[in-house]
């Protein structure tokens, strides 16, 4: 197998890596390929005013970067990653990863199990089904978290449970009350009869804040206006998780990001899927408070509740060529080939 697979294989393995779950469903990946890499750019144009530092952005580009080395295991080949490789320059266009192929190498049973559950990997707000996981899956998605960098531990005991909820729903509360979070959700939630192909749909969330006590608030996509199409409510999960890096920097959240998209498609192997709760962390002052809770050296990247659902209703994504416009030459081929 060539070098050329790469831009034989490019919407392929774009679309794969494009699966990823993003912030408000926002996709904010860009992509170029050459004949010897494919290079991962953060496309400021689709970050969020309340994510100023880009640190959900770049989870969100983790991710994508998790689904690429996927796609090209697949391939029968070993992903050779750079991360952070260009200069720290202000740019729409942050190169954040160079993907080459390496040696080859066959693809494992269990990889190919969680590539083919990448259609039907999606964020998860509406309820679970009783009972706990699949024995011996908690271990494993742990396992896929520090192979990636990461530490995903579950918030076991009662104190620090309701510790964490208080903590959480009084960030909850006080973002609701900020007019420009209040917009940005407004401006990436749709209605039912929307076309796009970014944005939370409809059939993903519920008309109401889903808050119930003792659980995990969930950010409201509704905001009043009837258009959810879940049950509200906030759905009761066995599992309640939360993924820490050692450091909080560009790196740590890549590698939040890879380890997220990782755990998450093991998880739907097996039909479990996450509520993730990504709107407490936001602020920096909030962060710190969920590690004191936690005690957990580092710094937390996710919260997750984890659950079985039997029902699925993937999230829709931009087609290839919007992951990847903007890169063409000037005889019109969407792939610059240098």
């Amino acid at each position: 197998m060539t070098e050329t697979t790469l831009t034989a294989q490019a919407d392929y393995l774009i679309g794969v890596a494009a699966r990823a779950p993003s912030l408000h469903n926002t996709q904010p990946w860009r992509f170029e390929v050459s004949e010897h890499a494919i290079e991962l750019h953060a496309d400021a144009s689709r970050q969020l005013l309340v994510d100023p530092d880009g640190r959900e952005m770049l989870i969100s580009c983790g991710a994508a970067l998790y689904g690429l080395r996927l796609a090209v295991r697949s391939l029968g080949r070993l992903p050779e990653v750079e991360l952070l490789p260009g200069p720290v320059v202000p740019a729409t266009r942050r190169l954040l990863a160079r993907v080459r192929l390496g040696p080859a190498a066959p693809m494992t049973a269990d990889e190919r199990k969680m590539l083919m559950a990448v259609p039907h990997r999606h964020t998860h707000r509406g309820p679970f089904e009783p009972g706990p996981l699949p024995e011996g899956l908690l271990a494993r998605l742990q396992d896929d978290a520090r192979a990636e960098g990461a530490t995903l531990i579950t918030v076991d005991s009662e104190r620090a449970h309701k510790e964490l909820v208080a903590i959480v729903g009084a960030s909850g509360r006080r973002q609701d009350l900020d007019l420009g979070s209040r917009a940005e959700t407004r401006r990436w939630s749709r209605d039912a009869s929307s076309q796009a192909r970014d944005g939370v749909p409809a059939h993903a969330f519920p008309a109401g804040p889903s808050r119930k006590a003792g659980r995990l608030p969930q950010r409201d996509f509704d905001l009043g206006r009837g258009l959810g199409l879940l049950t509200a409510g906030v759905p009761a999960a066995p599992v309640t998780a939360a993924l820490f890096t050692l450091g909080d920097g560009e790196k740590d959240w890549l590698n939040a990001g890879q380890a997220l998209d990782r755990l998450l498609l093991r998880a739907a192997t097996q039909w479990v899927f996450a509520s993730l709760n990504t709107q407490p962390l936001e602020a920096v002052v909030t962060r710190t408070l969920v590690k004191n809770c936690l005690a957990q050296p580092g710094s937390p990247q996710m919260l997750l509740a984890l659950g079985v659902s039997r029902t699925t209703h993937a999230t829709a994504r931009r087609a290839v060529a919007d992951h990847t416009r903007g890169y063409g030459d000037q005889s019109g081929e969407r792939f610059r080939v240098r």
